[in-house]
């Protein structure tokens, strides 16, 4: 055991280096089922936690047994649990931990926050008119996407004389909350933007790109059904004048 202890270290390339990656891509091109998620999330798992869990003096014996210890206490509640479905007599001690380990209930989905509203815009003509097009063809564009989308009482009227009256509202920022990477539960803010007329930090005028879902995830492919699409606009389209109206929240993009 000291000999393993001496001759022993941590100090190893990582595994999910790219440069491991590169006989495989040489000889079989691109291969999406080999990704590198699978390395990062070892590497956290059997190394970072540990660390964390360590008191930092000579952390690699507490670091292997950490680690060794969690598979045993896996099988453990797993027993346990079966168990208790099965209606066995467990212990108060028991029952109370398995309580507590218990998965924390999933997340509900968070819609995306918009802001940056811009003055002077106040339905479809002077939105078109910021975005060089033509109220007629975002009219055409807003029935289109309506129709098959909607439920007929959330639709968008097909009058086109009404459909530019309607109130509107033109934005420059959408904030998408994206799960942190290598965490559970914790999420980071993302702002895409998209300032048309506007500079952006007084320089220039700023049109994000991002990926749009075009298709379902079971599409055969490296995108999985997505498109990279740049930005238009962000814009809300409020069914009426008052605060209960039903409102659309869109976003416009150029393949």
């Amino acid at each position: 055991m000291e000999l393993i202890h001496s001759e022993s270290n941590f100090n190893l390339v990582k595994m999910h280096l790219i440069s491991n990656f590169y006989d495989h891509i040489y000889m079989f091109g691109n291969i999406p089922v080999h990704s590198t998620k699978y390395g990062e999330l070892a590497y956290k798992e059997q190394i970072k936690d540990g660390w964390r869990r360590s008191n930092k003096i000579d952390p690699a014996q507490q670091i292997l047994s950490s680690y060794s210890r969690q598979p045993p206490i896996r099988i453990r509640l797993l027993n346990s649990k079966f168990l208790q479905r099965a209606g066995a007599d467990l212990s108060t001690k028991v029952v109370e931990h398995l309580e507590k380990t218990r998965p924390a209930p999933t997340p509900p989905a968070h819609r995306g926050i918009l802001k940056g509203r811009r003055d002077n815009i106040y339905n479809v003509v002077e939105f078109g008119r910021e975005c060089d097009l033509s109220p007629e063809t975002i009219c055409r564009e807003l029935i289109r996407y309506s129709q098959p989308s909607r439920p007929p009482a959330r639709r968008l009227p097909e009058n086109l004389a009404i459909l530019r009256a309607l109130p509107g509202e033109l934005l420059t920022q959408l904030e998408i909350l994206v799960l942190a990477f290598q965490k559970s539960g914790v999420y980071d803010i993302h702002r895409a933007q998209c300032t048309r007329s506007q500079l952006f930090c007084n320089q220039i005028s700023r049109k994000d790109s991002v990926w749009i879902q075009a298709g379902g995830e079971h599409i055969y492919g490296v995108l999985r059904g997505r498109l990279p699409a740049r930005l238009i606009a962000f814009f809300k389209i409020r069914l009426g004048y008052m605060q209960q109206d039903k409102v659309y929240r869109l976003a416009g993009f150029n393949l």
